[in-house]
């Protein structure tokens, strides 16, 4: 059952069901965003009356990755418009969309992309595991564009996870050798083209918006892909909405990942993601804080997360955050919050509402030393370092109204002793979980108005100040156990 606009401006709705949200539930028009911080208008984008129709049966050559692109590049220079694919299967390389051009895919379509990487040089700027670099970019590819579009329920299709393109891309990327490598040298000689191991190209995005104002993408399907999908990096004013991504079993393979990009609205998608679903970041150490570009101004709302690792996951550099009325079914994470000493940054003025999540391994989730794959030692607590300008923090985090199913955890909160988790509520929760919260290296934590039933009972927390639990209902199957360890764990209250 889809809801009215009426209903879905409701302040006072209810947690809803994942059959409320998702694709399946699009509203026709965009309905007004009402957030806890200053925020534009959004509208959909207009564009010029031309509309160009391309059929397949006027190309000679099995792929049509020259006749598209010449297409928009002619449409584009005319002013702009609608370039309509005929309905029917499509195999191309990279498509470039230029400004003012709306990319349509009418239902019955599929775009299959080419699995050799020669079809996807020459190499682009781009940004690649928050590092910028030159390299194949993606499927579909805009830099430096204005009022672009990829519209209506066609399918895009990647290549075949055990083809040449995903074995050669994958099997000899290794992401600790690029950083290393990367370190100190100019952006324009870090070339991934495919020429030797060491240039190995990178994983390709499905669509990657960079440096683009006005980016819009509504009803797409996309199956099948390398690395993450729709990505805008650099860019301003992005509406995302109604899409359905399937990407069950790819190790890379998120959902919408927007980075340092502001002015954004995604709404009504439905997610299933080998890695994160819907994920907010920035660069992260010298490259990140030399590009000094946040990510803000976002608004996730009517979303369906079927599988991944996280529902939403922010991972440093983040501001102004509103994430309401969504539901997580399914993946190892429901919100989560990632970074690691010396990444940088980290995210300020985050609010959660009207959020459901199930059978997570994890409910709500800070970890902010990282894995000790990716950060190395600096992702042991002890010793505690000196702060520095790449010392991440987190603070001022929200969340209301929320449904926790069946998790494993309710709250993992890890901060970094030199730079703790600060200013966490969670308020009116109803939770069913196996284990309670764990706190380490948190200050100012409050959980208020709530009810948790648990399997275990114990409490831990280390390094913990401040933490609070006020009107908080909870049925245990053992009596409360609080674990307390470290000097500074102090001011523990928990109030009727």
């Amino acid at each position: 059952m889809c809801l009215t606009a009426c209903e879905l401006r409701n302040p006072a709705l209810s947690v809803l069901s994942g059959e409320e949200v998702g694709d399946s539930c699009l509203s026709e028009t965009i309905l007004p965003v009402e957030v806890p911080f200053p925020m534009p208008e959004f509208r959909k984008p207009v564009f010029p009356d031309t509309i160009v129709c391309l059929s397949i049966a006027s190309i000679q050559d099995s792929l049509q990755t020259i006749y598209i692109n010449s297409q928009i590049i002619a449409l584009s220079e005319a002013g702009g418009g609608t370039i309509s694919l005929e309905e029917g299967k499509w195999q191309t390389g990279r498509i470039e969309l230029k400004s003012n051009i709306n990319l349509h895919f009418p239902e019955k379509i599929e775009i299959y992309f080419s699995n050799r990487p020669e079809d996807y040089l020459p190499v682009v700027f781009t940004r690649y595991e928050d590092e910028e670099c030159l390299s194949s970019g993606a499927f579909i590819y805009a830099n430096n564009q204005k009022n672009v579009a990829l519209t209506g329920c066609g399918k895009l299709i990647g290549p075949e996870l055990s083809g040449k393109l995903f074995n050669t891309f994958r099997e000899q990327f290794n992401n600790k050798a690029i950083r290393k490598k990367d370190a100190g040298v100019p952006v324009e000689e870090r070339i991934y083209d495919g020429s030797s191991l060491d240039a190995t190209m990178l994983l390709l995005n499905i669509f990657l918006p960079i440096n683009c104002e006005g980016v819009f993408v509504e009803g797409i399907r996309i199956e099948g892909s390398l690395a993450w999908n729709t990505a805008p990096i650099y860019c301003a004013n992005v509406i995302i909405r109604g899409v359905n991504i399937y990407l069950v079993g790819v190790p890379a393979g998120g959902g919408i990942n927007i980075e340092s990009t502001k002015n954004v609205l995604i709404e009504f998608s439905t997610l299933a993601s080998g890695d994160d679903c819907f994920t907010i970041k920035v660069g992260s150490g010298e490259d990140g804080a030399r590009v000094n570009k946040s990510s803000e101004n976002i608004v996730i709302r009517y979303c369906l997360a079927l599988t991944g690792d996280g529902g939403v996951t922010t991972a440093g550099g983040i501001k102004n955050v509103y994430v309401h009325d969504c539901v997580f079914s399914g993946t190892t994470r429901g919100l989560r919050s990632k970074t690691g000493r010396e990444r940088g940054e980290g995210g300020d003025s985050l609010f959660y509402e009207r959020i459901r999540i199930r059978n997570a391994t994890k409910a709500l989730n800070w970890d902010m030393l990282g894995s000790t794959y990716v950060m190395g030692e600096l992702a042991e607590r002890s010793p505690i370092r000196r702060k520095t300008p790449l010392t991440p923090s987190y603070s001022n985090i929200h969340i209301k109204d929320i449904v926790v199913e069946n998790a494993g955890k309710f709250i993992c909160a890890s901060g970094i002793p030199e730079s703790p988790l600060v200013n966490v509520t969670v308020e009116n929760a109803i939770v069913s979980c196996n284990k309670l919260p764990e706190f380490t290296d948190v200050d100012s934590f409050s959980i208020r108005n709530s009810s948790i039933i648990s399997q275990d009972s114990i409490m831990t927390f280390i390094d913990a100040r401040n933490i609070t639990f006020e009107n908080v209902k909870m049925t245990l199957l053992h009596k409360l156990c609080l674990n307390k360890r470290g000097p500074l764990t102090t001011n523990i209250i928990i109030k009727k």
